[in-house]
This record gives structure tokens, sequence and C-alpha cells, in this order.
């Protein structure tokens, strides 16, 4: 009975994530066209960092920057993601520096700006957390199209079903593209060098 609770959690996710996906996709594709009835990715938010202090859309904009959903109780996808942003940092040398990166928790009932401090202070310390309140966290996921889901575990706790990419935005918060889950060091390095390329030189 628990596997078969299992498979049919994961096929829920997979069907979740194949939805955000396609409606991220769909989102780009018409913002490069030029289509105004379709939603943009990305959009205006107010949260707090993993400091404790107050942050904006605003706060981000001016430099490109990388953005990924996650939450710290996350057992693979979000760890795994993390360190393989911080490989992919350290391989863009001086370019690094010429990009933001934020960690959002979609888990704003666990993770609170010191869990998220402890938690991130294990990557590249350029990544930064970002967490709020559940509204908070609902209304910037929503601007970005992110899909996610709490699912509750045989001991009573839970855990968090969620879409696993990293969004690319350039300085002017327009999306620019998405570096998949476990995407090759290659292929992600030149995306963030080419979005580093779009930083203001001033």
């Amino acid at each position: 009975m628990q596997a078969r609770q299992r498979v049919i959690t994961a096929m829920a996710g997979v069907a979740g994530f194949a939805v955000a996906a396609a409606a991220i996709l769909f989102a780009a594709g018409a913002q490069q066209s030029g289509h105004t009835n379709v939603a943009a990715i990305g959009g205006p938010f107010t949260l707090v960092d993993d400091t404790g202090v107050p942050v904006t859309d605003k706060t981000l904009a001016g430099k490109p920057y990388a953005i990924y959903f996650g939450y710290t109780y996350c057992p693979e996808a979000c760890p795994t993601t993390l360190l393989d942003l911080t490989r992919w940092i350290k391989q863009l040398g001086h370019d690094a520096d010429k990009l933001n990166y934020v960690f959002v928790t979609i888990d704003p009932e666990r993770d609170t700006p010191k869990l998220m401090h402890d938690y991130l202070s294990s990557f590249d310390k350029r990544i930064r957390g970002f967490t709020g309140t559940p509204a908070q966290i609902a209304k910037i996921t929503d601007e970005y199209r992110v899909y996610y889901r709490k699912e509750s575990t045989n001991d009573g706790g839970y855990v968090m079903d969620h879409s696993a990419m990293i969004y690319l935005m350039d300085a002017d918060e327009k999306f620019d593209t998405t570096i998949p889950y476990r995407e090759n060091d290659a292929s992600a390095v030149a995306k963030l060098k080419s979005l580093a390329s779009q930083a203001p030189t001033s």
C-alpha cells in the first residue's frame, strides 16, 4: 500500500512538473514573440533574506540573476542543485560576481531566515536565501510559474513536491532561460556566462 502511494505521489509530481515546465516554455515563447495576453515570468515580491533584512524584486534589479525555488528539508533535488550551482559559480571565475544568486523557499512554515542562513552556509556564500509568509511565497511562486505541493508522510510530517529548475533573469528582470535539474556543467556554465555578458558595465 505504501509503495502504491509513493508511485501515485511520484506520478502526480511528474505530471505537475510537466505542466509547470510547459507553462514556462509557453510564457517564454509568448514574451519573445511580443504577445501581451500571456502572463510573464517573474514579477514584484516582498520577502526577507536569510539575515532577516526585507527584500523586494527591486533588490535584484540592475543585475542579472539566477533564482531557484526549493526548501531546506528537501532530500535530494535542492542540495544537488545548490551544489551544482556552487560548482558553476566557481567555474565562472570573475564573471560570477556579475550575477545575483537566490534560493527562495517554498516551505515558509519551517524555513526561517536563520534556518536558511545555516543551510546555505554549506554552499557558495554568494547564494542568498529568501523567505516570507505563506501568502508572500504564494505570490512569488505564482509570478514565476513555480509548481509546488505539500505531501503528507506516514510519520505525520510532510515533504514538498516541487519543480526543480533554475530561472535565469536579465538585469531588467525579464526571463532569459532556465537551467533544468541535473543540466550538464558545460551547458549550464555557458548559459550563466551568456547571462553575465548582459550585465551592465557601469
